[in-house]
């Protein structure tokens, strides 16, 4: 009896261990893979966390128009010429002229709308392409204004100033292994979308321009009977410190 008693204590024990061996592989498989998703939740390269993305934005121009007016400033009227020259070269769609209804300067606002148009019509933009619509303010407070806007290509990063996690002391694997912070480069990514003028630049370089035939063959024959190449400009030379103090 005393042997059989051994027996099952012997399986019994032997059971508990295997259980024991499997719970302590489970816990570390999973704590295998808690640890690969902490390590991969940030990418350490600023180019991956604050991509520049190339997409169709709108290009707004708002003219402020007072209750008594109705005809459009000097300078308003430079920023409708230079609206209308950055449509023909950069536009992807029409325009839309947005004017305030039910307001104050209402009606001095569909008086400036027209002059608006006769502008972008001058500058070469066809009326067919000025849609005409009408709009509320979010805040009858503020002084409602004649918009005109177009859609375009644009860069855009961001949005920067995100911190998911704390960047002092603690347990995760970011501050133990020295990692970057996630908002790190968000500012210069940002940046550089707002400064590019061609966001085209971002994905493929420009098709070469050909040569200038012209100048080429002048330095060329400069070359073939040993004259210099360089450019010479008459007033090269001319306000330098040295020749003042003569």
């Amino acid at each position: 009896m005393n042997s059989t008693f051994f027996k099952v204590a012997k399986l019994r024990g032997a059971h508990m261990a295997g259980l024991a061996a499997i719970v302590g592989c489970a816990a570390m498989v999973a704590g295998c893979n808690t640890t690969r998703e902490l390590t991969g939740s940030t990418p350490t390269d600023y180019r991956q966390r604050h991509p520049i993305v190339v997409k169709e934005g709108p290009n707004t121009v708002e003219l402020f128009i007072g209750e008594k007016r109705g005809s459009l400033t000097n300078a308003q009227r430079a920023d409708v010429i230079a609206f209308a020259n950055e449509w023909r070269q950069e536009a992807t769609g029409g325009i839309l002229l947005d004017l305030p209804e039910g307001t104050g300067n209402a009606s001095a606002a569909a008086v400036a709308a027209r002059e608006v148009r006769s502008i972008l019509t001058a500058a070469g933009v066809p009326p067919r392409a000025v849609t005409q619509r009408s709009h509320r303010p979010v805040n009858p407070g503020t002084l409602a204004t004649v918009r005109l806007h177009y859609p375009k290509i644009k860069a855009d990063a961001g949005p920067c100033g995100l911190w998911p996690e704390d960047i002092g002391p603690s347990w995760g694997n970011d501050y133990f292994e020295n990692r970057e912070y996630w908002n790190l480069g968000c500012a210069q990514q940002r940046n550089l979308a707002a400064m590019v003028d061609n966001p085209s630049d971002l994905v493929q370089p420009r098709g070469e321009a050909p040569a200038y035939t012209a100048h080429r063959s002048t330095v060329l024959e400069k070359y073939r009977k040993g004259e210099p190449t360089a450019t010479i400009y008459p007033d090269a030379d001319k306000g330098k410190i040295s020749d003042v103090v003569k």
